[in-house]
């Protein structure tokens, strides 16, 4: 059973997979898009990140959230969403989305797995 840690302010360790491990984050549209992204998020919705590692199927990343917060998955959530958005030609290119995605209209899970997985 999985667990997620909802600590106000706390420090968070992430780790987040590409579907199906493919090796595109290292690839220029998908870290521009993924710089940005976090820009965005941050100076919407603040949050420090103490370490940071890109390699080209997955990230991890540690995070301490504002004192009264807990909220990473919306961060995340929105981080994704946007990977999605700025990225969505290349995707449609490379026929990276799976049917399930398609009927949902869920992108982001296209690029990015779910922290964690």
């Amino acid at each position: 059973t999985f667990r997620r840690s909802t600590v106000p302010g706390a420090t968070y360790f992430f780790t987040v997979n590409t579907y199906q491990r493919q090796k595109v984050l290292t690839e220029a549209p998908f870290y521009l898009a993924l710089k940005q992204s976090f820009r965005v998020v941050r100076a919407n919705h603040p949050f420090t990140i103490e370490a940071f590692v890109l390699l080209p199927d997955h990230l991890h990343c540690i995070w301490t959230l504002p004192e009264n917060d807990a909220d990473y998955a919306m961060r995340w959530n929105m981080i994704k969403r946007g990977v999605s958005q700025q990225t969505r030609d290349f995707i449609a290119a490379a026929d990276l989305l799976t049917a399930k995605t398609r009927r949902v209209g869920v992108v982001a899970a296209s690029i990015l797995g779910t922290p964690n997985s």
